[in-house]
This record gives C-alpha cells, structure tokens and sequence, in this order.
C-alpha cells in the first residue's frame, strides 16, 4: 500500500484536492475532520480539557470558539491540547490505515495540514503539497468569516513557509490555474504512484505509529 501525505499551508486548496482524491475513488483520511469528532464524541477527551480549560466547556460541550481563542496566542496552553487530542488522533489514523490495507487499497491520502510540522512526512511515502500564489491564497483566506490579518500572521507563524514546504515535496499541485488544472495534476500524481511499491506499509506487519508515549 502507497501513503501519499496531503498538506499545504492556509489558503491553498488542500481540501478542494482531498475531495478530489476521494471522487477519484482514493481514501483520504481527513485529520480535521477526526480531531472535531474526538472532541465531539469522546467523553474521556471532554472531561481532560474541562479539567484544563474550564471555560471551554459548557453542558459537556466543548465550544471550538472558546477553546480556540484561549489555546491561540498561547503555545504552551496549545501544546496542553495537542497532548490530548494527538495521540488519539494517531490511533484512528492508524486504524484507517490498516483498514484500508486490509480491503486491499492500493494507494491512500493522509489529509494533514501540519504534516511536515508533526513529523507526519515520516509514514508517507510521497508528500504532495498544494500550492498558488500568495494573492490568491490571501484572497481565499479572507473570504472567511472572522479572519484577520493578525489571525493570519499566527496561523502562518506555526506553519512551514510554502516555498519550504515545496522544497520538501515530492508532488506540487498548483491549485491557483484553475480546478481543472489542479485536477489533471491529482490524476498524474495517481497514475505515477500506482507503478510504484510503498515501504512504509509492510503487508501483515503494518507499520507503527509512536506517539509521547505509546505504541500502536
């Protein structure tokens, strides 16, 4: 089984081409997507963080915007919450892996938008980072409700720049051409990696993912 690693910084279009993937009939493990619902569902993980940040939860509920504002400006308190919800995380991106192996995929999408920054890149075989140009990416990111420059400027200080995060990529997919552009670099990228064998997944072993303290 082939891992491609999916990242980009704010802006790019990262979930415009995990879409893509997925209609492509590609499975994309989307780590939004599980990060919301372990907050959403996960009693154990509601409790943590109300024992940490009291004022984020209400009636049992974490509310995102709370949480959001006290963990934002602060990396230590940022870092508190990324020691609850990572580990877990990594856990069902495991599982999804190995699910995916074991209904005989040949190729999946790790969807993570700090990939490079969380050492992610290191159970990929290939990382394909998106990318366009600064206006546009500026013009997306504004076009969002409640954004602002200073909101902007710290989301982009935790981020590896794009020309880095290009650098260390093994596939760009330009997403500021057009979708159809971006999507005949998707299809490329899928034809390329079909005629190629993954290490990084070990039929019958699988791999491990270590986390501060624990081995799946």
């Amino acid at each position: 089984m082939y891992i491609l690693g999916l990242t980009g910084s704010i802006g790019m279009g990262k979930t415009t081409a995990a879409r893509a993937f997925k209609k492509l009939g590609i499975p994309v493990y989307d780590a939004d997507e599980t990060i919301h619902k372990i907050m959403t569902e996960n009693i154990a993980v509601v409790a943590e963080i109300k024992n940490i940040f009291p004022e984020a939860v209400k009636n049992n509920r974490i509310d995102r915007n709370i949480l959001g504002s006290m963990v934002f400006a602060d990396s230590d308190a940022l870092k508190e919450l990324e020691t609850i919800l990572h580990p877990r995380a990594r856990l069902l991106q495991y599982k999804f892996m190995r699910c995916a192996a074991k209904n005989g995929q040949n190729v999946i999408v790790l969807d993570i938008p700090l990939l490079f920054e969380t050492k992610g890149d290191q159970f990929c075989d290939a990382v394909i980072v998106v990318s366009a140009p600064s206006f546009i990416q500026r013009s997306r990111v504004f076009a969002r409700s409640n954004m602002t420059d200073k909101k902007f400027i710290e989301i982009c200080k935790r981020q590896l720049s794009d020309k880095e995060k290009r650098k260390r990529a093994n596939y760009i997919i330009p997403t500021g051409l057009g979708k159809s552009v971006s999507l005949a670099y998707i299809r490329m990228i899928i034809q390329d990696v079909k005629t190629k064998s993954g290490c990084k997944w070990l039929p019958g072993k699988g791999v491990y993912i270590e986390t501060n303290s624990t081995r799946y």
